[in-house]
This record gives structure tokens, sequence and C-alpha cells, in this order.
């Protein structure tokens, strides 16, 4: 078995490789080759975590494993990420575990490609203000992910807490743009892409806020209960999503979809299909686009799985007898 530390994984996958891997993981699901299996997410009862399992196959690569972990709210306390997380591959020809990668920086950056890749398919080729609703570490790996696709030159940004927003405020200076920091309304009405990245319960992002035009990728919704936008602008919206299924019980959509406001029908396709040409994207200037990211298992696996390859060809990976 490989083993593959937090660390190797920081240095082994970059943002434009993993946007690759996750664009084909979403058009492999799209044309049927891949899916994911039903989430696991519980409340444990210790720590107030929440514990979860994503398991998926991709039949096109041979691909096969799940990710394993959650959120421990108390982990900052004591020196640890709260986002805690750890990826399984097994060979799909034998059914052998083939190789552990640890999974935290991962899951940052294939949460960060899935965005991305909704803004480089969904959002207007020109769009150049970035909103960020959030600026936790996830808002970093957002704010690289985008740059990878969009001609950004100017970043807003909301936070709760002034601390968190003034570092990324920082980060957002080094890469040479202009930051503002401002409040939700006016991050939301100046942004061309807005991406809400929050551990939010309730509605942070009002419908009459919203220009026409703007591209939204809800990234924060993984988990009932969760929401950061008016359902009225969800359903206000040309919806997109990496899974249907995830994205009424778990995703942005659940609130739309629990109010009535919108159906399964509602939503013009997946971003898989949008890739993979089986669906039309954006059909106009003026159409608020809206990706439902509830991240899927097949995200985890690829990053995991290109972590491994890259391992492999540059050698000194850690091996084990298993």
């Amino acid at each position: 078995m490989i083993i593959i530390s937090e660390q190797e994984a920081r240095a082994l996958v970059g943002v434009p490789d993993a946007i690759a891997a996750v664009e084909q993981s979403f058009a492999a699901m799209a044309r049927g080759q891949a899916r994911n299996y039903p989430v696991v997410r519980e409340a444990v009862g210790h720590q107030d975590a929440v514990f979860g399992v994503k398991t998926g196959c991709d039949t096109s690569a041979p691909l096969l494993g799940l990710k394993a972990g959650g959120y421990w709210p108390h982990n900052l306390a004591q020196g640890l990420g709260n986002h805690q997380s750890s990826t399984l591959l097994f060979d799909a020809e034998t059914g052998r575990a083939s190789a552990l990668v640890s999974a935290n920086y991962l899951t940052g950056v294939r949460t960060g490609a899935a965005s991305a890749i909704a803004t480089k398919y969904l959002s207007r080729p020109g769009s150049s203000v970035l909103g960020m609703i959030g600026a936790g570490v996830q808002s970093q790996h957002q704010l690289r992910a985008t740059l990878a696709v969009r001609p950004i030159r100017t970043v807003y940004a909301w936070n709760p807490s002034p601390d968190k927003l003034a570092a990324f405020g920082r980060v957002v200076q080094e890469l040479g743009l202009e930051f503002i920091s401002a409040d939700r309304e006016v991050v939301a009405s100046k942004a061309d892409i807005l991406i809400t990245v929050t551990p939010s319960k309730q509605a942070l992002v009002d419908k009459s806020w919203v220009r026409p035009g703007t591209h939204i990728s809800a990234m924060g919704a993984d988990t009932k209960g969760k929401q950061e936008l008016d359902p009225a602008l969800v359903a206000a919206s040309a919806i997109f999503v990496d899974e249907a299924a995830q994205a009424i019980t778990i995703g942005e959509c659940q609130h739309a979809f629990g109010a009535g406001l919108i159906t399964e029908a509602s939503f013009r396709g997946s971003i898989g299909q949008v890739i993979a040409g089986l669906c039309e994207g954006r059909r106009n200037d003026a159409e608020i686009t809206l990706f439902d990211g509830t991240g899927v298992a097949l995200q985890d696996l690829v990053v995991a799985e290109l972590a491994v390859r890259q391992a492999l060809a540059r050698g000194g990976c850690t091996m084990v007898d298993y």
C-alpha cells in the first residue's frame, strides 16, 4: 500500500492539475461511466463532531474508493484544522486496498476546483470581480482556483470574523489584486462571480442583491440544514448541480426544494453534462447561473489518485506491506 502524508499531498497536487482531474470526473459521471454511492453523514455525539463517508467508482479509469472524515469544531484550540479526512483507494480489479492519502488539503483544493469548473463553463468570460461570502481557509482555495479560469482583478469579501477577513485580504493583495471588505449586500451586488463558502444555517444572500448576469457557486451547504442563499434566489436562477440527489437533500437547493419553489425538473443539468456537451450552460448575459456544489466522492478519489500517480512518477513514496 502507498501512503501519502498531508505534507506530501500539498506538494504533489496543484490547482491546474486538480481542475483538470475533477473536470474529467464530472464528465465521466455525466456519461454514466462513474457514480457516487449514497453518502453517510452523522453527528458523532462526541466533541460536537460530524463524521461522514463518501464512496464511488469510475469504471472508465478504473477508480474505486472512499473518503472518511468530517468536522471537529474544537480542533483549532489544539492546533489542528477543524476539517479532518482521509481517502482510501482500492484496486478495482481485486478489491485490495492500494493507497491511503491524507485528504485535508486535497478536500480544499478539489472543492476549489469544482467551483472553478462551474465558473469556467457558466460565468461570463470577461468576469473580473469576485465576491466572497466567507473568508476562512477554504476561501483561499476558491480564490486561487478562480484565478486559474477567469481574469479577476478585484475581490470583495465579507466574513463575520474581522481577523479571518483581514488574513484573507492579505492573501488577495499578495496576489496583486484589489481587495475590498464590505457587507454582504455590497459583496453580492458588485460581484460578477459570487462564491459562498460558509457553515451557515440561514440565508446570507438575498435575491434582490444579485445583479443579472452573475454566476454563483454555492459551496458551503453539504449537510442537511445548511443554507447560504435566499430560496427565492435559488428558484430564480439557472441551476446546475454536481449531483441532483445530493443537491435536494444536503445541498443549497434543499430549502427551495422543501418549500416547493423548485423540483428536480428545475435543474438545467449537472455541470458534468455541460462539460460533456449533453446540456447547454448559460444562455445569455442576463441569466443568473447557480452551481450547487455539495461535494461528491469522485472529486476526492480523482485528486487522491492524482497524488498517488505523481508520487510514483517522482519516486521515493512510502510503501507498506498490507
